[in-house]
């Protein structure tokens, strides 16, 4: 296993690399100029004064230049400055990195929580009307488009009931501390968590239901009938137990698109995360902002595919995966 992870983490690095550059070419092949978009900002356009941004940031330079001091810099963990916030990157995602975490967590929990059960349940009860329920629903949820979703769980809760609150991270000006705090920052996550859990449920729900129902068929499981096991036994630790690898290998896929997905989200909500963050520096033109986000966002989907192999023995210990 330690050598595993070991090779595993290796071919992260080489791939977190190769993205780096890949990304660093795609965002200075689009077009604008970060020094124009700053020389407006502060009202003087003078060629003079651009070509002093350029020399100050780094942009007088050839492309190839400019590559490899950002990626010496990657290598040694330094993302660079941003020059629109006049901040380090590493400091500005941090500072929006746990928000993100929490809110994609959260939603991952839920959504695979309540996928497994409801998919469980669609296949235990096979062409009933609560099978037929189960999955109009995820269906409908699959379907909507997230952003459609968010804007009206907030007219729904928010404007019209009044139950959650619409916007935010916590209650400005509150003040709260300790487990207040924490207890109002919950408050403010359930919308957005479920808005964005909701819509990856429907996935996990269908999916679980076509393998579980593919595993029932097995001659193991007639085995286990003809034994006279309970059926719940049999659907728990027979058929399910042996249906959920799918679920995890997708689930470990998805995991990483819920940093995406979280980008709408966290828009819709005024959650402060780097979802937000990359949406600012994307319209500001901040590189080094921007490449920064897409290196930690990448980072998060290779190790949350790492997660995912290991998980395998855990689930299942007759998998041995090789490096």
């Amino acid at each position: 296993m330690v050598r595993f992870v070991a090779g595993r983490l290796l071919k992260a690095a080489v791939i977190l690399i190769c993205i780096t550059i890949l990304n660093f070419l795609l965002i200075h092949a689009a077009p604008g100029d970060p020094a124009a978009v700053m020389a407006g900002e502060a009202g003087d356009a003078d060629a003079t004064f651009l070509q002093q941004l350029r020399e100050r940031f780094g942009l007088d330079q050839p492309l190839y230049v400019q590559l490899w001091i950002y990626v010496s810099s990657v290598m040694r963990l330094d993302l660079g400055y941003s020059y629109r916030q006049q901040l380090p990157v590493i400091q500005l995602i941090a500072d929006r990195l746990p928000a993100t975490l929490l809110l994609s967590l959260t939603a991952f929990v839920i959504s695979l929580g309540l996928g497994i059960l409801a998919g469980a349940v669609a296949s235990a009860r096979q062409g009933r009307w609560s099978d037929t329920i189960i999955s109009l629903v995820a269906l409908i949820f699959y379907a909507t488009p997230l952003f459609w979703l968010a804007l009206m769980a907030v007219l729904l809760f928010s404007v019209q009931l009044g139950w959650l609150p619409g916007f935010g991270y916590e209650t400005v000006g509150a003040d709260y501390t300790g487990f207040t705090r924490a207890f109002d920052i919950l408050y403010h996550l359930i919308l957005p968590a479920l808005t964005l859990g909701l819509f990856f449920m429907a996935v996990y729900a269908r999916m679980t239901r076509a393998s579980m129902l593919e595993v029932s068929r097995m001659d193991f499981v007639k085995t286990a009938k003809a034994k006279g096991l309970r059926p719940a036994v049999i659907q728990r630790r027979h058929v399910l137990r042996n249906a959920i690898l799918p679920v995890v290998t997708l689930a470990g896929l998805q995991a990483g698109q819920l940093v995406g997905g979280a980008v709408l989200i966290e828009t819709v909500f005024a959650w402060p995360g780097i979802g937000r963050l990359m949406f600012d520096a994307l319209s500001q033109r901040d590189y080094n902002l921007l490449l920064g986000v897409f290196i930690v966002s990448a980072a998060m989907v290779l190790l949350f595919n790492l997660i995912t192999d290991v998980l395998y023995r855990i689930v299942d210990p007759r998998i041995r995966v090789t490096s």
